[in-house]
């Protein structure tokens, strides 16, 4: 963690009420928020999202990018936005590596799914929710208790980095100071987040052959200035390097702008502390009104010629199909899930345990069981 933090930073030290956790530890050397990310580092949950879909299946290709090496990749910026805002950049760099640990498998194809099957038995998923449920409940390590025992400053930022929740629907979120914002750590995950993805998926797009390069700079403003500009320093370059060039300059320019117009947010609201940051009406980590444009001209982008695309949608189709079966199977034969998921049903219910089952399971893992649902059911 940087030495010098300023005013609106989370303190994290062992005094700092959101170092706090649910049972209490002896004391040791390292800052309780590197302690955490030691623990999601270790955790299966966190091991598991290198068999998840972040855009692509796994099975497509080695060099795309999977849940985990989006969540490195989000690890880096989110850092370097902290760290230049003087925040505890150990607090935003655990967040960063706990982001997606909810998701299950195949991506958000997946999370639609596993929320469909769900809403026909009055329920619902979300991912952040769900990471919450893994890190206290599902992660079982050690002797004295079930989770990893986070403290609750990453806790609060796991169901709090991407929006807000309200008490009166939330009730059982009550400690996390819910009608207030979470600290600007944690805002900052949700944008560093995009920041990833929208270069990633630039980069695995063309590396599919799903994009084009001379499309991407001609309808992504931020791209076709920058790979102008890397073919003005490297003119006899091959055009895979210009295109690298060119997602690196647009990754720092929206880093850039993020750790700016943030730093202009804090000192225009005349907020110096972290009550004043919970206080604020509205989130205070933001993009400048000239770069959110650009932003959202490339999500727009790539949702008309990739997310939507018919290869990708047919990968979808599949998926859903995967986790509707697989759900449908383990709620009429629930024996078949292993005995800690079985224990749990008296008090989540049926159908919350099995969407548990599922959202823990890796892209192959729900696979094999869905050919072997379909062999049982040929039976």
């Amino acid at each position: 963690m940087s030495a010098g933090l300023s005013s609106v930073a989370v303190r994290g030290d062992a005094s700092d009420p959101l170092s706090v956790r649910l049972f209490a530890e002896p004391m040791r050397a390292r800052a309780p928020f590197e302690r955490d990310r030691e623990r999601i580092v270790q955790s299966r949950a966190f091991r598991r999202l290198a068999g998840k879909t972040q855009v692509f299946t796994s099975r497509e290709s080695d060099h795309f990018r999977s849940r985990l090496t989006h969540t490195i990749e989000v690890v880096q910026i989110a850092r370097e936005a902290a760290s230049a805002l003087e925040l505890n950049d150990d607090l935003a760099e655990t967040l960063a590596l706990v982001h997606d640990i909810g998701h299950p498998p195949f991506g958000h194809a997946g999370e639609r799914a596993l929320d469909a099957c769900l809403r026909q038995h009055g329920l619902s998923f979300d991912h952040n929710l769900h990471a919450l449920r893994i890190v206290e409940h599902f992660e079982d390590r050690f002797a004295e208790h079930r989770g990893l025992n986070l403290t609750l400053g990453v806790r609060e930022g796991i169901i709090k980095h991407s929006r807000d929740y309200s008490a009166e629907a939330y009730p059982a979120l009550a400690e996390y100071f819910l009608g207030e914002r979470p600290p600007i750590e944690a805002q900052l995950i949700d944008l560093a987040d995009e920041i990833a993805y929208l270069t990633a998926d630039l980069d695995d797009g063309v590396e599919s052959g799903l994009l084009e390069m001379d499309s991407i700079c001609e309808h992504i403003k931020i791209m076709g200035r920058h790979y102008a500009s890397a073919v003005d320093r490297h003119p006899k370059a091959e055009r895979k390097f210009l295109f690298h060039e060119a997602l690196l300059g647009m990754q720092n320019e929206l880093t850039d702008d993020l750790v700016r117009t943030t730093q202009e947010s804090v000192l225009a609201a005349g907020i110096t502390s972290l009550e004043g940051v919970r206080q604020h009406h509205q989130r205070l980590a933001v993009f400048s009104p000239a770069m959110e444009e650009q932003r959202m001209e490339e999500k727009r982008y790539l949702y008309d010629t990739l997310y939507t695309c018919e290869t990708l949608e047919l990968e979808h189709e599949k998926a859903e199909t995967v986790v509707k079966t697989i759900f449908e199977f383990y709620m009429e034969d629930p024996e078949r899930m292993p005995a800690g998921y079985l224990e749990d049903i008296a008090q989540e219910g049926l159908a919350r345990t099995v969407a548990d089952y599922i959202a823990g399971m890796t892209d192959s893992f729900i696979l094999q069981q869905y050919w072997m649902a379909k062999s049982k059911t040929r039976r």
